[in-house]
C-alpha cells in the first residue's frame, strides 16, 4: 500500500482512499483505522495465502471468511465478497418474491445503507439490530470481460439504454471486505439439535420471521432473508452449552425454547446486505428530510459552507463550484455554488439508476426523480459534435460557433440570470469516468479550454469523456419552492403548449422573438432558439407564472447555442 491518501466521500461515508501495491484501489471506512496494515492486499488478498486460508461461506454468491497474515503478532478474520452489481437478482425464496423488482446494491449503497442501520435512528430507540462493521472496499486494477462478470446481458443493456455514457463502470469487479462476526448461523445452530426436520425448519422460519419484522420496525427489510443471516454469537452459544440448554440429550423443543430466548432477547446479529433495503415509511421519511434539506441549501448555495478534505473550491467561467471526484464510477463532479452539502445529492449512483423519461427524440435528454425524491433534468452534451439542421442558418452558426461546453453553457445561463433574463436552474456537471466510444469531429473547444485545470491538474474538458449537465425541473424560483409544500409549478415548452392548444401558433412565436431580442440587447446571439428550448410555468389553476409586466414568464432551458456576442 502507499502512503498517499485522500479523504473522499460517497453517499455520506467519508473514505480513506489508497492506490494498492498491484495498482488498485482500496477504500477504507472509519472500522479500518486500527487495521489499515491488516487490510494491505498482500496481507490478504496475495493469490497464495488467499487460496491456502479461504473457507467458502453458504450462499450463492461468492463469500469467504479469510484470516489476514499476523501483523505485528496479530491476525483479524475478514468476511471477503464480490459485489453482485448489475446481475439478475433469483428469484428462489418466498420473501424474494414480495420484492422482485429488488436490484442488488452497488458497494457504496450497500455500506451506506450499512450505516444507517448500524445508527438506528428510526424506529423503537430501545431496539438495536447488531450487524457486521464494514471495513473496506478493494477494486482491482482489471476490467472483466462481460462474459467473466456473470452480469445480465439484457440488464446491461437495459441501464446502457437508459443511461448512456455511464455504464461501463459494470465491468469493474468490486470486492467488499467486513470483518467477521464469531458464531454461527441459525442453520448451523440448528443443525447441531436431533429432531424432526419439518420441526426445525418450522422453528427456523419461525424465528426467520421474527428478525425479519424487527428489521421493519428499524425500517428495513432484507428483500432474500433467510436463517443464514442470522448469526448467534460464539459466546451465546458456549454459554447455553455450559449450562446444558443446548445438548444432545435435551430434546428438540427444549433447545429451539432457548434460540427463541436468545433472539428475542436481540442477541443476534444480521448479515448479507446486498439486497438491504429501506421499507417504504422509512423511505418516504428519507426523502422527505433530504429534499427539504436539499431545497433549503439550493436556496442558500452561493453561501459558503465548511469545505471537507476531500472536495475543493473552483471558478470556471464566472460560476462558483464544488469540485470532487464520483468514485463509484472514477467519474468528476461539478455543483454550482460554495455550499458543500449538496455535492453528494448529485454523484450519479443517486440519479442514474432511477426511473427515467425521455424528453426528446433527438437529443439524450431525460426527467428523473432522485433516490432523494429530487426533480431532474439531465442530458448527454454534445461537445466536440456538429450536428446538422434542416436549414443554412442553423449549420452555418453551428460551423462558425461550435455548440458550447457544458462549463460555457452554465455561465452563460448564470450571467442571463444576473442580467434578469429567466432561466432553469443549471446543478451540476457530470464528467464520465469511463471513456467515450464516439469519435469528435469539432475539437475547437477542447483547445479553447485545455488551459482551464482542475485541482489535480488536469484539463477539465477531456475529448475522451463524456459530460452530462444536469438541471432543475422547473416549478418555481428556488427561494419559492423552498417555502411550498404544494402549488408548485408544472414546467411546459412552447412546442408542447402549442400542440395541446394551450397557446395559438402566433402566441407562441411572438413570446420566441420577444426572448431572441432580450438576448441580442444583452449582447447574446439566441437565433438558433426553437420552441422547444423555451419553457413556461403552469399552475394547478392552469395560469402562467407571470413576469413583472404581467406576461408569461418564458424561462431559457437550452444554451447549447446561446453565444456571446463579441
Amino acid at each position: 500500500m502507499t502512503s498517499k491518501k485522500t479523504l473522499v466521500n460517497v453517499l455520506g461515508i467519508v473514505y480513506v482512499h489508497t492506490k494498492t501495491s498491484d495498482g488498485g484501489d482500496l477504500y477504507l471506512t472509519r472500522f479500518a483505522e486500527s487495521y489499515e496494515k491488516h487490510l494491505a492486499i498482500e496481507n490478504w488478498h496475495e493469490k497464495q495465502w488467499f487460496n491456502e486460508h479461504k473457507i467458502k461461506l453458504e450462499g450463492t454468491s461468492a463469500v469467504y471468511r479469510i484470516p489476514t497474515k499476523e501483523v505485528e503478532g496479530k491476525s483479524i478474520d475478514l468476511v471477503v465478497k464480490n459485489s453482485r452489481v448489475g446481475e439478475d437478482v433469483p428469484i428462489d425464496t418466498h420473501t424474494l418474491q414480495e420484492f422482485c423488482d429488488a436490484e442488488f446494491n452497488s458497494p457504496w449503497e450497500e455500506f451506506a445503507l450499512n450505516e444507517e442501520l448500524r445508527e438506528g435512528l428510526y424506529g423503537p430507540r430501545e431496539m438495536h439490530v447488531h450487524i457486521q462493521r464494514p471495513m473496506a472496499i478493494y477494486i482491482p486494477p482489471e476490467k472483466m470481460q462481460l462474459w467473466q462478470s456473470g452480469r445480465s446481458r439484457s440488464k446491461i443493456n437495459r441501464i446502457r439504454a437508459k443511461h448512456p455514457g455511464i455504464d461501463l463502470d459494470i465491468l469493474k469487479q468490486y470486492k467488499l471486505i467486513y470483518r467477521w462476526i464469531n458464531g454461527k448461523s441459525l442453520i448451523e445452530v440448528f443443525r447441531q439439535i436431533n429432531g424432526n426436520n419439518a420441526e426445525l425448519e418450522r422453528h427456523a422460519k419461525a424465528i426467520n420471521d421474527k428478525v425479519f419484522e424487527d428489521l421493519k420496525k428499524k425500517g428495513f427489510f432484507v428483500a432474500d432473508m433467510k436463517p443464514e443471516h442470522i448469526i448467534i454469537s460464539t459466546t451465546d452459544i458456549e454459554h447455553l452449552e455450559k449450562i446444558g440448554r443446548i445438548h444432545m440429550n435435551d430434546g428438540p423443543e427444549k433447545q429451539a425454547a432457548q434460540i427463541y430466548h436468545l433472539i428475542n432477547n436481540g442477541n443476534y446479529s444480521v448479515v448479507d446486505y446486498e439486497l438491504l433495503l429501506r421499507t417504504p415509511e422509512y423511505e418516504d421519511e428519507v426523502k422527505y428530510s433530504r429534499r427539504h434539506s436539499y431545497l433549503d441549501d439550493q436556496r442558500d448555495r452561493f453561501k459558503p459552507t465548511p469545505l471537507p478534505d476531500y472536495l475543493s473550491y473552483m471558478e470556471i467561467f464566472g460560476v462558483p463550484y464544488i469540485y470532487g471526484h464520483a468514485e463509484s464510477t472514477g467519474g468528476h463532479l461539478w455543483v454550482v455554488g460554495r455550499n458543500a452539502r449538496l455535492f453528494d445529492y448529485f454523484l450519479p449512483e443517486r440519479w442514474r439508476k432511477t426511473p427515467s423519461l425521455q424528453l426528446s427524440d433527438t437529443k439524450e435528454v431525460f426527467y428523473t426523480i432522485t433516490k432523494d425524491n429530487i426533480h431532474l433534468i439531465w442530458k448527454t452534451s454534445r461537445i466536440g459534435e456538429m450536428p446538422s439542421g434542416e436549414d443554412e442558418e442553423y449549420n452555418t452558426r453551428i460551423k462558425r460557433f461550435g455548440l458550447n461546453s457544458p462549463f460555457e453553457e452554465f455561465a452563460i445561463a448564470h450571467s442571463l440570470k444576473v442580467l434578469g433574463i429567466p432561466t432553469v436552474y443549471m446543478r451540476a456537471i457530470y464528467m464520465t469516468g469511463t471513456t467515450k466510444i464516439e469519435t469528435s469531429n469539432d475539437y475547437r473547444k477542447y483547445k479553447t479550454h485545455q488551459n482551464i485545470l482542475d485541482p489535480e491538474g488536469n484539463s477539465i474538458l477531456q475529448e475522451s469523456h463524456n459530460y452530462i449537465t444536469i438541471r432543475g425541473y422547473y416549478n418555481g424560483p428556488d427561494s419559492w419552492v423552498a417555502e411550498h409544500e404544494s402549488g408548485l409549478f408544472t414546467p411546459i415548452d412552447l412546442l408542447k403548449a402549442s400542440s395541446r392548444g394551450i397557446l395559438d401558433e402566433l402566441q407562441c412565436q411572438w413570446l420566441l422573438e420577444k426572448v431572441k431580442e432580450k438576448l441580442k440587447n444583452a449582447g447574446y446571439d439566441g437565433l438558433l432558439l426553437r420552441y422547444n428550448d423555451l419553457l413556461l410555468a403552469m399552475g394547478n389553476d392552469g395560469k402562467f407564472m407571470q413576469d413583472k409586466n404581467g406576461e408569461p414568464e418564458v424561462i431559457i432551458c437550452n444554451f447549447e447555442f446561446i453565444w456571446k456576442i463579441s
